[in-house]
Protein backbone atom coordinates (compact mmCIF):
# COMPACT_ATOMS: atom_id res chain seq x y z
CA UNK A 1 0.00 0.00 0.00
CA UNK A 2 1.28 3.45 -0.96
CA UNK A 3 0.63 5.94 1.86
CA UNK A 4 1.38 9.59 2.60
CA UNK A 5 0.79 12.48 4.96
CA UNK A 6 -0.17 15.97 3.77
CA UNK A 7 -0.10 19.25 5.68
CA UNK A 8 -0.92 22.73 4.46
CA UNK A 9 1.87 25.27 4.00
CA UNK A 10 2.17 28.82 2.66
CA UNK A 11 3.12 27.56 -0.80
CA UNK A 12 0.26 25.05 -0.90
CA UNK A 13 0.71 21.59 0.60
CA UNK A 14 3.68 19.52 1.75
CA UNK A 15 3.50 15.76 1.14
CA UNK A 16 5.69 13.18 2.87
CA UNK A 17 5.65 9.45 2.17
CA UNK A 18 7.46 6.78 4.17
CA UNK A 19 6.28 3.93 1.96
CA UNK A 20 9.10 1.38 1.95
CA UNK A 21 11.22 1.80 -1.17
CA UNK A 22 9.23 4.84 -2.30
CA UNK A 23 10.05 7.37 0.40
CA UNK A 24 9.66 10.91 -0.91
CA UNK A 25 8.66 14.49 -0.22
CA UNK A 26 6.85 16.88 -2.54
CA UNK A 27 5.34 20.36 -2.42
CA UNK A 28 1.98 20.69 -4.16
CA UNK A 29 1.15 24.20 -5.30
CA UNK A 30 -2.33 23.82 -6.80
CA UNK A 31 -5.50 21.76 -7.00
CA UNK A 32 -4.27 19.74 -9.99
CA UNK A 33 -1.14 18.63 -8.12
CA UNK A 34 -3.23 17.68 -5.09
CA UNK A 35 -5.61 15.66 -7.27
CA UNK A 36 -2.67 13.90 -8.87
CA UNK A 37 -1.37 12.58 -5.54
CA UNK A 38 -4.88 11.60 -4.47
CA UNK A 39 -4.96 9.50 -7.64
CA UNK A 40 -1.49 8.05 -6.99
CA UNK A 41 -1.72 7.03 -3.33
CA UNK A 42 -3.81 4.35 -1.65
CA UNK A 43 -4.19 6.13 1.70
CA UNK A 44 -3.53 9.70 2.79
CA UNK A 45 -3.79 11.35 6.19
CA UNK A 46 -4.34 15.10 5.83
CA UNK A 47 -4.45 17.88 8.41
CA UNK A 48 -7.46 19.75 7.06
CA UNK A 49 -11.17 19.67 7.96
CA UNK A 50 -13.25 17.50 5.64
CA UNK A 51 -16.83 16.94 6.88
CA UNK A 52 -18.55 20.23 7.77
CA UNK A 53 -21.57 21.26 9.82
CA UNK A 54 -24.52 22.96 8.14
CA UNK A 55 -25.55 25.01 11.17
CA UNK A 56 -23.62 24.12 14.34
CA UNK A 57 -20.55 26.23 15.11
CA UNK A 58 -18.37 23.34 16.30
CA UNK A 59 -18.18 19.77 15.05
CA UNK A 60 -18.52 17.05 17.68
CA UNK A 61 -15.17 15.55 16.61
CA UNK A 62 -13.40 18.85 17.34
CA UNK A 63 -14.95 19.10 20.80
CA UNK A 64 -13.88 15.53 21.60
CA UNK A 65 -10.38 16.14 20.23
CA UNK A 66 -9.89 19.25 22.37
CA UNK A 67 -10.72 17.20 25.44
CA UNK A 68 -8.22 14.51 24.48
CA UNK A 69 -5.47 17.05 23.79
CA UNK A 70 -5.99 18.85 27.09
CA UNK A 71 -5.96 22.56 27.87
CA UNK A 72 -2.36 23.11 26.72
CA UNK A 73 -3.08 22.01 23.15
CA UNK A 74 -6.83 22.52 22.75
CA UNK A 75 -6.16 25.80 20.93
CA UNK A 76 -4.57 23.84 18.07
CA UNK A 77 -8.11 22.76 17.14
CA UNK A 78 -10.37 25.44 15.72
CA UNK A 79 -13.83 25.17 14.25
CA UNK A 80 -14.00 25.17 10.43
CA UNK A 81 -16.64 27.24 8.62
CA UNK A 82 -20.14 25.83 8.37
CA UNK A 83 -20.91 24.60 4.87
CA UNK A 84 -23.18 27.55 3.93
CA UNK A 85 -20.24 29.92 4.63
CA UNK A 86 -17.60 27.82 2.86
CA UNK A 87 -17.92 29.61 -0.48
CA UNK A 88 -18.48 33.12 0.85
CA UNK A 89 -16.35 35.59 -1.16
CA UNK A 90 -15.04 37.47 1.89
CA UNK A 91 -14.40 37.10 5.60
CA UNK A 92 -17.11 39.67 6.35
CA UNK A 93 -19.74 37.74 4.40
CA UNK A 94 -18.64 34.41 5.87
CA UNK A 95 -19.07 35.93 9.34
CA UNK A 96 -22.52 37.23 8.47
CA UNK A 97 -23.62 33.80 7.25
CA UNK A 98 -22.16 32.04 10.27
CA UNK A 99 -23.77 34.48 12.70
CA UNK A 100 -27.13 34.07 10.99
CA UNK A 101 -27.06 30.32 11.64
CA UNK A 102 -25.49 30.06 15.09
CA UNK A 103 -24.81 33.59 16.40
CA UNK A 104 -21.07 32.94 16.31
CA UNK A 105 -18.44 34.43 14.04
CA UNK A 106 -15.86 32.48 12.10
CA UNK A 107 -12.38 32.76 13.59
CA UNK A 108 -9.71 34.43 11.50
CA UNK A 109 -7.57 31.26 11.74
CA UNK A 110 -10.40 29.23 10.22
CA UNK A 111 -10.95 31.79 7.47
CA UNK A 112 -7.24 31.76 6.57
CA UNK A 113 -7.40 28.05 5.68
CA UNK A 114 -10.85 28.21 4.08
CA UNK A 115 -9.41 28.28 0.52
CA UNK A 116 -7.67 24.96 1.27
CA UNK A 117 -10.83 23.53 2.84
CA UNK A 118 -12.74 24.52 -0.32
CA UNK A 119 -10.14 22.92 -2.55
CA UNK A 120 -10.23 19.66 -0.59
CA UNK A 121 -14.03 19.73 -0.43
CA UNK A 122 -14.29 20.15 -4.21
CA UNK A 123 -11.90 17.28 -4.90
CA UNK A 124 -13.74 14.91 -2.57
CA UNK A 125 -17.15 15.80 -3.99
CA UNK A 126 -16.01 15.70 -7.61
CA UNK A 127 -14.16 12.39 -7.15
CA UNK A 128 -16.18 10.05 -4.90
CA UNK A 129 -13.40 7.43 -4.97
CA UNK A 130 -11.17 9.79 -2.95
CA UNK A 131 -13.52 9.48 0.04
CA UNK A 132 -12.17 5.95 0.59
CA UNK A 133 -8.52 6.99 0.68
CA UNK A 134 -8.25 10.55 2.08
CA UNK A 135 -8.70 10.86 5.86
CA UNK A 136 -8.72 13.91 8.11
CA UNK A 137 -6.22 13.63 10.96
CA UNK A 138 -4.53 15.90 13.50
CA UNK A 139 -0.73 16.02 14.01
CA UNK A 140 -0.73 17.10 17.67
CA UNK A 141 -2.91 14.17 18.65
CA UNK A 142 -0.68 11.79 16.69
CA UNK A 143 2.43 13.18 18.40
CA UNK A 144 0.84 12.76 21.80
CA UNK A 145 0.14 9.11 21.02
CA UNK A 146 3.64 8.65 19.62
CA UNK A 147 5.16 10.10 22.79
CA UNK A 148 3.07 8.05 25.19
CA UNK A 149 0.38 10.63 25.88
CA UNK A 150 2.16 13.96 26.24
CA UNK A 151 4.13 16.48 24.18
CA UNK A 152 6.25 18.72 26.38
CA UNK A 153 7.40 21.37 23.91
CA UNK A 154 5.17 23.35 21.58
CA UNK A 155 6.10 23.33 17.91
CA UNK A 156 6.38 27.13 17.65
CA UNK A 157 9.68 26.68 19.51
CA UNK A 158 12.84 25.28 17.93
CA UNK A 159 13.12 22.62 20.61
CA UNK A 160 9.49 21.67 19.99
CA UNK A 161 10.17 21.04 16.31
CA UNK A 162 13.36 19.12 17.15
CA UNK A 163 11.52 16.99 19.72
CA UNK A 164 8.91 16.04 17.12
CA UNK A 165 11.54 15.30 14.49
CA UNK A 166 13.41 13.02 16.91
CA UNK A 167 10.20 11.11 17.65
CA UNK A 168 9.74 10.47 13.92
CA UNK A 169 13.42 9.55 13.40
CA UNK A 170 13.06 6.70 15.90
CA UNK A 171 10.72 5.04 13.41
CA UNK A 172 11.80 6.52 10.07
CA UNK A 173 15.56 7.34 9.96
CA UNK A 174 15.16 9.13 6.60
CA UNK A 175 13.18 11.87 8.38
CA UNK A 176 16.26 13.92 9.31
CA UNK A 177 17.53 13.95 5.70
CA UNK A 178 14.09 14.92 4.45
CA UNK A 179 13.84 17.72 7.00
CA UNK A 180 17.22 19.16 6.03
CA UNK A 181 16.63 18.81 2.27
CA UNK A 182 13.18 20.43 2.38
CA UNK A 183 14.58 23.37 4.35
CA UNK A 184 17.28 23.80 1.70
CA UNK A 185 14.85 23.64 -1.24
CA UNK A 186 12.15 25.96 0.08
CA UNK A 187 12.23 29.14 2.14
CA UNK A 188 10.63 29.15 5.57
CA UNK A 189 7.90 31.53 4.35
CA UNK A 190 6.99 28.86 1.78
CA UNK A 191 7.25 25.70 3.88
CA UNK A 192 7.57 26.05 7.64
CA UNK A 193 9.51 23.67 9.88
CA UNK A 194 6.30 22.84 11.73
CA UNK A 195 4.61 22.02 8.40
CA UNK A 196 7.37 19.50 7.65
CA UNK A 197 7.19 17.64 10.96
CA UNK A 198 3.38 17.67 10.87
CA UNK A 199 3.38 16.06 7.41
CA UNK A 200 5.87 13.50 8.73
CA UNK A 201 3.71 12.31 11.62
CA UNK A 202 0.70 12.12 9.31
CA UNK A 203 2.81 10.03 6.92
CA UNK A 204 3.97 7.76 9.74
CA UNK A 205 0.45 7.02 10.95
CA UNK A 206 -0.92 6.61 7.42
CA UNK A 207 1.77 3.97 6.90
CA UNK A 208 1.03 2.32 10.26
CA UNK A 209 -2.67 2.13 9.44
CA UNK A 210 -1.93 -0.60 6.92
CA UNK A 211 -1.17 -2.99 9.78
CA UNK A 212 -2.85 -1.30 12.75
CA UNK A 213 -6.08 -0.27 11.03
CA UNK A 214 -7.83 3.09 11.27
CA UNK A 215 -9.51 4.44 14.39
CA UNK A 216 -11.56 7.60 14.63
CA UNK A 217 -12.81 10.32 16.94
CA UNK A 218 -15.69 9.76 17.50
CA UNK A 219 -15.70 5.98 17.13
CA UNK A 220 -19.11 6.11 15.47
CA UNK A 221 -18.59 8.44 12.52
CA UNK A 222 -21.16 11.07 11.55
CA UNK A 223 -21.42 12.36 7.98
CA UNK A 224 -22.19 15.82 6.67
CA UNK A 225 -24.84 16.77 4.11
CA UNK A 226 -22.42 15.94 1.28
CA UNK A 227 -21.67 12.47 2.68
CA UNK A 228 -18.22 13.43 4.01
CA UNK A 229 -17.09 12.10 7.42
CA UNK A 230 -16.94 14.49 10.38
CA UNK A 231 -14.18 12.65 12.21
CA UNK A 232 -10.50 12.73 13.16
CA UNK A 233 -8.61 9.57 12.12
CA UNK A 234 -5.53 7.97 13.64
Amino acid sequence: MKTAGIDGCKLGWILISFTDGEEKYQVLENKEALKSVFDSYDRIYIDMPIGLEDEEYTRACDTLLRKKLGSEYASSVFSPPIRPALYAPSYVEANMISFEYNEKKLSLQAWNITPKIRMLDELLRENPEFKEKVFESHPEYLYQKLNGGMIYQKKNLKKGVRHRLELIEEHEPVADDFFRDIKEEWRRNEVGEDDIVDAMVLALYAKRSETDGIKSIPEEIEYDSEGLPKAIHY
